[in-house]
């Protein structure tokens, strides 16, 4: 249930119809992500580079790669990293990937040579009309360094949608009923910071909603997305109830954004639910109706 997400605003076509004769112009492409293992057991990783692939018959399909420019989040999981050998990776991928267009190949190659410092995420597809636009999007989304004004304006959006959340819940007569700041670090590690805005239980389902900004950029989004996953199956696991997250956002996002709809996939494919807050009055409804308020 999406409540009424598509009823207000198409995230994945940009607002707009399209033909399939213009969905066919678009190409079939593969992408993983490398990240930097520096320590096997905490399992802690930096995303530093983007590979991105074609599949193609006769082999000519496009293939390259992208690495961070920017290492300081590597340094500061790894002070002794060796900067100049993770250039000279790139390097080298970039090399082989003409010749070598198995993924399993290329990767066993790197294990080879780097000893699980360096792992691969899974494989994921995407359709564009341009790969090598589509290659720096994904750079910039994944390790690409926010700007500070950007920061703060996402600050700005999230406490927005969060005033919005708690008007609709105090209506509803259920704000005294949930929990707030939902702590994440239970089904973690200790120290994790992330706290999820508000949740109940109902019989065997734990509900969350989490407050996301888009309108400036999408690392919360992308940040929730990648972290989901893991966490819900823990939460599982703990209290043997199933977890339902639903990330609120921005009423006015630019619907034509590539970088938006590529986030909102990931939550998607992340199982979240996406609302917007527009949508909210909708949500208490619901939730004083599940906790009988």
């Amino acid at each position: 249930m999406r409540f009424g997400l598509h009823r207000e605003i198409r995230f994945r076509t940009g607002g707009k119809r399209r033909s399939w004769s213009k969905m066919s112009d678009k190409r079939q492409l593969e992408f993983f992500l490398l990240r930097y293992v520096p320590d096997a057991v905490k399992d802690e990783f930096v995303n530093i580079g983007v590979v991105m692939t074609e599949p193609a018959a006769n082999g000519s399909g496009f293939a390259d790669v992208r690495f961070t420019r920017d290492w300081r989040r590597v340094r500061c999981v790894d002070p002794d990293a060796d900067i100049e050998m993770l250039e000279a990776l790139e390097r080298e991928i970039r090399s082989q990937l003409g010749a070598v267009r198995d993924r399993g190949l290329l990767l066993r190659k790197m294990e080879d040579s780097f000893s699980n410092l360096i792992r691969a995420s899974s494989t994921k597809g995407c359709l564009a009309e341009e790969p090598e636009k589509e290659i720096d999007i994904l750079a910039n989304l994944y390790f690409g360094a926010p700007k500070r004004i950007a920061r703060q304006a996402a600050v700005s959006g999230r406490l927005h949608i969060l005033r919005r959340m708690r008007e609709a819940f105090e209506t509803s007569g259920v704000w005294t009923l949930l929990m707030k700041t939902v702590p994440a670090e239970p089904y973690t590690k200790p120290g994790d910071p992330l706290k999820f805005d508000f949740g109940y239980r109902v019989g065997e389902t734990i509900k969350l909603f989490h407050a996301v900004s888009l309108k400036t950029n999408v690392d919360l989004a992308m940040g929730l997305a990648s972290r989901y996953p893991k966490i819900a199956s823990r939460i599982a696991q703990m209290t043997n109830a199933r977890p339902l997250l639903t990330a609120v956002v921005d009423d006015d996002l630019n619907r034509g954004s590539s970088e938006l709809q590529f986030a909102l996939g990931e939550m998607e494919e992340a199982q979240i639910q996406i609302a917007i807050a527009a949508d909210m009055p909708d949500i208490a409804t619901r939730v004083k109706r599940d906790l009988r308020a």
